[in-house]
């Protein structure tokens, strides 16, 4: 090999560990750790009355931890909520983050503090999430059965709706929120099981108004009766890392086999929403999914800004 040719390998190599380096601190530090994005959807679901404009704002998957997400950076997120002068505010689960690469974790008083700033004149009501279930709401603890999370946010006084329909009214005219319990919720000998109950929820709804579903995964829209006219999802964090063309390495895992990964979709007179959420799993690394707080305008023009 000549003497050229072997110089030009290291500079190639040295090159490729640069922008290796470059890419790994871009996706960590900058884009998991500091960005925060606005995601604007605009729908109009057939069954949703068109003079019953609703606007929601959702939060998704914080896994609250330092330093990657601390109760400060929970309160930008909490302020972006606020400032889109939301009707109704949805958490979507996993408070908690349960991976291993965290200088601490947050006290779940102190998240749960910031998450009570939340303002909209319909309320704010929360779900759990697969990792809430996992792991108690400081992970080195014993898991609890989601007991710490559920706690933590009934203190501040958020209800969690665990498979369960509540009644709310808009513009003088009622529909329904529901809530799903989590369908990852247990693990034992490698095999999960939900406590999700998707047609008792539905036995709660007594008129024919319409209703909203928050479900954290998104596997179970596939089973979504069509007088539910919108779900409201997380878990997938959008795939968490994206590469052109390629696509998310996660994409099978997020979806447990089904494509709902990222954004909106549609079939039939059914709608469904799968925000790329807050945190991170597996590692704090995001790519091309920076962080995000999604409003939904329901009963507006369909599309997305």
């Amino acid at each position: 090999m000549s003497l050229v040719t072997r110089r030009g390998l290291l500079r190639g190599a040295g090159a490729l560990a640069a922008s290796g380096v470059a890419l790994a601190g871009y996706s960590t530090v900058i884009e998991a750790g500091n960005e925060l994005v606005l995601t604007s959807y605009a729908v109009a679901p057939p069954l949703w009355p068109t003079d019953m404009p609703l606007r929601i704002a959702v939060v998704a998957d914080i896994h609250a931890c330092y330093p990657w997400m601390s109760e400060e950076r929970i309160g930008g997120i909490v302020d972006l909520a606020n400032a889109q002068k939301p009707d109704l505010t949805v958490l979507l689960g996993d408070y908690v983050c349960t991976h291993r690469y965290v200088t601490g974790y947050v006290p779940p008083p102190a998240w749960a503090e910031q998450l009570a700033r939340l303002r909209a004149p319909l309320g704010v009501y929360s779900i759990l999430g697969n990792h809430d279930w996992w792991s108690a709401a400081i992970p080195t603890e014993p898991p609890d059965d989601a007991q710490s999370v559920r706690k933590a946010l009934l203190d501040v006084g958020i209800p969690v709706l665990e498979n369960r329909a509540v009644p709310l009214s808009h513009s003088g005219k009622p529909f329904w929120l529901i809530g799903l319990g989590d369908q990852i919720a247990r693990r034992s000998y490698g095999r999960v099981e939900g406590v999700d109950d998707l047609a008792g929820s539905l036995r709660e709804i007594n008129d024919s108004a319409p209703a909203i579903l928050l479900a954290h995964e998104p596997f179970i829209f596939h089973k979504v009766p069509k007088r539910v006219a919108l779900t409201l999802s997380g878990h997938t964090h959008g795939g968490q890392v994206n590469f052109p063309i390629l696509g998310s390495p996660f994409g099978s895992t997020w979806g447990n086999g089904r494509q709902h990964i990222y954004g909106l979709y549609q079939e039939g007179a059914r709608q469904l929403i799968v925000s790329g959420g807050l945190g991170t799993s597996y590692a704090p690394v995001r790519f091309l999914r920076p962080p995000e707080v999604v409003v939904v305008d329901v009963g507006g023009a369909p599309g997305t800004a």
